[in-house]
C-alpha cells in the first residue's frame, strides 16, 4: 500500500529532462511517479512503458494515437493531473506557460523549467539558495542548467564571504545529442548577440545581490557546456581558501587534469563507467588543479551537463512546494543519497580524494 505521506508526482513532457525527472522521482522513498504525459508515440515513450510508468497523452487525440500504437495509455493529461499532488512540466520552451491555466484551475502545484520566464511563477529555485522561500508555494521555476551552475558556484564563494563580483564566459553546446542530426552548428562559433547573456540576469532572479556578468558562445559540440570564470574576491585569499569554499556545496565535485579528466568527453565517459543512468553528471565538475588565485582574483573552469544538473534541484523543489520536508539541507541529503551524489567523482580507490560532503 502507498504511504499516504508519499508525494504523487506527475511529469508532463517525457523528453531530455522529463525522462530524467521521472527516473529520479522513482528513486525517492517519499515520492511516487503518478505517470508521464507526452505527445510522442515512438521509441521514447515506448521506453517509459517498458519501465512500467503509467503513460498519458497530452490531449485526448494523443491518447488515441498512443492506443493505436499499442502503448496502452492510462488516459489523457487531465486524468494524470487528477491522480497527482504536483506536476513537473518538462514540455518544450514556451509550451509550459500555456499549461499554467490548466494547473491553476485544478489547484495543483507545478514546477517549470528554466526555459520559461521568472515572471511566470514569481519564484526561481536552487536548493542550496532559497529552499525555504519555496515552502508551500503554488509554483516555482527551476533555473536553467547554466544558471544552476552559476548560482551554485558563486553562492559557495558568497557564503564564505569571498565573492565581490564575477565575470563568466560560457561555451554552450549547440544542441542535445539525440537531435544533433536536425540542426546544431558546424564549423563555426555563434556568439550570443547581447552582453550580458541571459544567464547572469537569470542568476539574479535567485539572488539579486550577485554582481555577475556572463558572455556566451554557442560551439559545435553536444556533450556539455564549459564555463570560464574570473571572480574578484572581497580580499586577498589563498587557493586553498577558495577550494574550501567550493567544498561547502555537495553538488560541486572537484576533478583533476592529472587524473586524466582533461576534457568534457573524458568526464562524460567517467560518468558512464561509474554506471550513472544516462551518464548523468548532476554535479558541477570543477577543475581543482586548474583553479588559480592571484591576490584578490580567482580564475577557474568547470563542466555543466545540461541534461542532468537540474534534476536534483527539481526533486528538492518537489519537496519544498509540497512541504514534504521543511529543512532544505535534509532534502538535499535525501536527494543526494538517492541519486548517488557524494561530492566525489573519481572512486575512493583512486589517488584523488574529492571534496567532503558538507551540509
Amino acid at each position: 500500500m502507498t504511504d499516504p505521506r508519499t508525494i504523487r508526482v506527475a511529469v508532463n513532457g517525457y523528453g531530455v529532462i522529463g525522462k530524467r525527472v521521472a527516473d529520479a522521482v522513482a528513486l525517492q522513498n517519499d515520492m511516487t511517479l503518478a505517470g508521464v504525459a507526452d505527445v510522442a508515440t515512438d521509441w521514447r515513450v515506448a521506453v517509459a512503458r517498458a519501465k512500467d510508468y503509467a503513460l498519458y497523452g497530452a490531449t485526448p487525440e494523443h491518447t488515441r494515437a498512443m492506443t493505436e500504437a499499442k502503448l496502452d495509455p492510462a488516459g489523457a493529461l487531465d486524468d494524470l493531473l487528477n491522480a497527482a499532488d504536483i506536476v513537473v512540466d518538462c514540455t518544450p520552451k514556451k509550451v509550459a506557460a500555456q499549461n499554467i491555466a490548466r494547473y491553476r484551475e485544478r489547484k495543483i502545484r507545478f514546477i517549470l523549467q528554466g526555459g520559461e520566464q521568472h515572471v511566470v511563477t514569481g519564484h526561481s529555485f536552487t536548493a542550496e539558495n532559497n529552499y525555504h522561500s519555496a515552502l508551500g508555494r503554488e509554483s516555482t521555476r527551476v533555473v536553467s542548467c547554466n544558471t544552476t551552475s552559476t548560482v551554485r558556484t558563486l553562492s559557495a564563494l558568497k557564503r564564505a564571504g569571498l565573492l565581490k563580483r564575477a565575470r563568466g564566459t560560457l561555451l554552450r553546446r549547440a544542441t542535445d545529442p539525440w537531435e544533433s542530426h536536425l540542426g546544431g552548428i558546424m564549423n563555426t562559433l555563434v556568439p550570443e548577440p547581447e552582453i550580458p547573456s541571459h544567464q547572469g540576469p537569470d542568476a539574479q532572479t535567485v539572488d539579486p545581490e550577485l554582481d555577475v556578468v556572463t558572455m556566451a558562445v554557442k560551439v559545435p559540440e553536444t556533450i556539455a557546456h564549459l564555463h570560464y570564470w574570473a571572480v574578484q574576491l572581497t580580499r586577498t585569499a589563498s587557493k586553498d581558501e577558495v577550494l574550501d569554499a567550493f567544498r561547502t556545496s555537495t553538488r560541486i565535485a572537484f576533478i583533476h587534469m592529472s587524473d586524466g579528466l582533461v576534457a568534457l568527453n573524458s568526464v562524460k565517459e567517467l560518468m558512464s563507467d561509474l554506471g550513472r543512468p544516462n551518464a548523468n553528471l548532476y554535479e558541477v565538475a570543477l577543475w581543482a588543479d586548474m583553479l588559480t588565485v592571484q591576490g584578490d582574483e580567482a580564475f577557474y573552469a568547470y563542466m555543466v551537463d545540461n541534461q542532468a544538473i537540474v534534476i536534483p534541484e527539481t526533486i528538492d523543489a518537489i519537496r519544498a512546494l509540497t512541504e514534504q520536508e521543511a529543512d532544505g539541507a535534509a532534502s538535499i541529503r535525501k536527494t543526494n543519497a538517492a541519486l548517488g551524489i557524494t561530492g566525489r567523482l573519481v572512486p575512493k580507490s583512486g589517488r584523488h580524494v574529492g571534496p567532503a560532503t558538507v551540509l
